[in-house]
């Protein structure tokens, strides 16, 4: 499976001690299946955080046996508290080598932060959720899972 990362970083081999924390599906190295919405991502990084420039990486998952990994269908209410757990207490908030499903992007942070308020329910912020397009990422919490990773190319993106 060919995958793509973005980020305001250029480097040559994966490390998880520089990701972030409080994301989605905790702290890890995340990709996606789309190119464009790893250049997004690189761009916003870029443009919160500057540093190095805005890079896009294409890597390659072969997976091995034993990686426990969680696949989300779709919006569920399993997946908005997943991410809530994640976004609040920050870490790793569950057991997996590899979490893939939905991206709660930047045009649905607004929901995502009312649901983890309270202010709205699950059934609520689904509903919204479901009007948004939705992209996928698929993210890497150990360093089993990061050895199925190979970078096949650095492409640094001019703006």
């Amino acid at each position: 499976m060919i995958l793509y990362h973005g980020s305001n970083s250029s480097f040559e081999t994966i490390d998880l001690l520089k990701s972030r924390d409080k994301r989605d599906f905790g702290k890890g190295f995340y990709t996606t299946t789309l190119q464009e919405q790893a250049e997004d991502w690189a761009k916003i990084l870029f443009d919160r955080y500057n540093n190095d420039g805005v890079f896009i990486y294409e890597v390659e998952f072969v997976p091995i046996n034993n990686l426990l990994i969680k696949k989300f269908e779709g919006l569920s209410e399993e997946w908005l508290y997943m991410i809530q757990k994640n976004r609040v207490l920050g870490g790793i908030q569950h057991n997996f080598d590899i979490v893939q499903g939905p991206v709660a992007n930047d045009k649905t942070t607004r929901t995502i932060a009312l649901y983890i308020a309270e202010i709205i329910n699950v059934n609520e912020a689904i509903q919204r959720l479901r009007g948004n397009k939705i992209n996928d990422q698929v993210s890497f919490h150990t360093s089993a899972a990061i050895s199925c990773l190979k970078i096949l190319r650095k492409y640094q993106y001019e703006r």
